[in-house]
């Protein structure tokens, strides 16, 4: 986390009382008189001192966590120093100024738990009681200090996310949060069956593999083509009225995503590649990226000093433009806002539709699977897979103590380095001996970089 802390010294010079006036102070009435004399004459001179020997000093800092595993047995590592880390900003060796380990004045968490419903997806599991039971289980071994929020995906036509609960250490109203995800899971009504899956997935790899195409089919009557035209139209020109919020984000090779927030929640996407076609829109989607957004905004307004962590429960499929990921990563980065995903087992009919599905949701931009566990490395958290129902509590254990084994990281900006907006990549090395001398094989997980905000002097210029 980036912080800026500004001191302000002030040096008051002391005068020398006249021969003659010590005496005086003996008595106590003449002692009152002259320090109200004192104090008129000083007045003045105080005041000047205070405008012309104010030294301002500007310290930045920038800190971070740094998890430390043993790359055989996944267990964190706990006794390493300080001259056990080398830590590179842009590849260049940082001075670490700040330190501390496992154990020692770590924040309380802000731990989000998001929960994918769909019942094609996690939601097949999440609706089980003893699955729900095994993470209220071990929500409920938080210390006091430690909150946690619990927010569902994707939970039919009117609602697509919703809090479960808000930020709460009460054990009670955790479970009662969890053992609400049932009635949540939403129940699709056109999934094809394996058999037409196998099919489709033969007939697929006869045709050429260079003519990708996307379709997306529902049981809806079949409307004229001067009907789908109409509300094709309608759905890509929102009121103005109904829109809460657009957010624009370009991409690296000359792309721009638009997302557009209407007042009921709803989120609106459209895609348009670097000559300009529209290559993709999208509206009312399964949305990522608005999670995050959510989930973090929440944490920064309601857990400001709290370490905000991020638990992306699903089956690993989680549509996004390659842009909105980036921009996602970006948000995770900023904030230090650690994200981990829980992931479940894939439904046997994805299983055989995800080779076809990602080369074709490539080509116009779309990650499919996958993203969760990019955010996870981007931002130092991990990825855990779960199969069995115990595998849920422990894998939910599991990020939950790599989350308080960190070591914290921090070194001094120096005051000649500018705000340049953009973002540094960071990088941690550790080395340590055995106890037979022979360097130990680790494995380290941090944030990949920070952002440095923009000085006020630069933005002024840059909107002229």
């Amino acid at each position: 986390m980036n912080s800026s802390t500004t001191s302000h010294l002030q040096a008051h010079s002391r005068g020398h009382l006249p021969v003659g006036w010590t005496a005086l102070l003996h008595f106590p009435a003449a002692r009152l008189g002259v320090w109200c004399i004192l104090g008129l004459l000083a007045a003045p001179v105080v005041l000047a001192q205070e405008v012309t020997d104010t030294i301002r000093v500007r310290t930045r800092v920038v800190f971070m966590d740094a998890l430390v595993k043993d790359k055989k047995t996944g267990v964190p590592i706990s006794d390493l120093k300080p001259e056990n880390f080398e830590l590179l900003d842009d590849g260049t060796p940082r001075t670490i100024s700040y330190f501390t380990r496992e154990g020692q004045a770590r924040k309380p968490l802000a731990l989000i738990i998001i929960l994918d419903c769909r019942e094609d997806g996690a939601g097949r599991f999440l609706k089980r009681p003893e699955i729900l039971k095994a993470m209220a289980d071990e929500l409920a071994k938080l210390p006091p200090g430690d909150e946690v929020g619990i927010m569902a995906m994707n939970i039919g036509e009117d609602e697509h996310r919703v809090w479960l609960t808000s930020f709460t250490n009460d054990r009670t109203q955790l479970a009662a949060a969890l053992a609400r995800v049932p009635k949540y899971v939403e129940r699709p009504d056109n999934l094809p069956d394996e058999a037409e899956v196998r099919k489709s997935a033969a007939q697929a790899q006869k045709e050429d593999k260079g003519k990708g195409s996307l379709s997306i089919s529902t049981s809806s009557p079949k409307k004229s083509e001067n009907e789908n035209k109409s509300d094709q139209t309608a759905q890509s020109q929102p009121k103005p009225e109904d829109i809460l919020e657009t957010e624009t984000i370009k991409g690296k090779n000359g792309s721009t995503v638009t997302r557009t927030t209407m007042k009921d929640g709803t989120i609106n996407i459209k895609r348009v590649n670097s000559s300009g076609k529209v290559q993709l829109e999208v509206n009312d989607v399964y949305d990522m990226a608005a999670a995050v957004r959510d989930a973090t905004r929440t944490a920064e307004r309601d857990r400001p000093n709290s370490q905000t962590a991020i638990v992306w429960v699903s089956d690993g499929i989680a549509p996004i433009f390659y842009e909105d990921r980036d921009a996602t990563e970006q948000i995770l980065i900023r904030s230090n806002t650690i994200f981990s995903s829980l992931t479940v087992d894939l439904r046997t009919l994805f299983k055989f539709l995800l080779p076809i599905g990602k080369p074709i949701a490539g080509w116009v931009g779309v990650s499919l699977y996958g993203s969760a566990k990019h955010l996870a490395q981007s931002s130092g958290g991990e990825a855990v897979r779960v199969n069995r129902t115990s595998d849920y509590g422990a894998g939910l254990a599991k990020i939950i103590g790599n989350l308080t084994a960190r070591y914290s990281l921090g070194f001094a900006l120096r005051e000649d380095e500018k705000d340049d907006g953009r973002m540094h990549e960071l990088a941690v090395r550790v080395k340590a001996l055995d106890a037979k001398g022979k360097q130990r094989k680790l494995q380290v997980s941090s944030r990949r970089g920070y952002y440095l905000p923009k000085s006020d002097t630069e933005r002024a210029s840059a909107n002229q």
